[in-house]
């Protein structure tokens, strides 16, 4: 898994009967050439298959790594 990026897509969505907002969460296995590190934000798309598990490739990276909030 040398050029594999394992990413984890986040969607928000309401609850069918009580309404509140929910997470739902969803991880792909992404061929990676550009080399993104933990904690970047990146685009991808679908491409033709690498491995059993590989359908997607990464194209940019959209955003820096993210500083999580939290007590130190």
């Amino acid at each position: 898994m040398a050029k594999t990026a394992t990413i984890e897509v986040e969607r928000r969505l309401a609850h069918p009967v009580y309404g509140k907002r929910v997470k739902r969460s969803k991880k792909y296995h992404v061929h990676d050439e550009i080399g993104v590190k933990v904690g970047e934000t990146v685009r991808f798309v679908a491409g033709r298959p690498v491995s059993k598990l590989k359908k997607w490739r990464v194209i940019e990276v959209v955003g820096e790594k993210s500083k999580k909030k939290g007590k130190k």
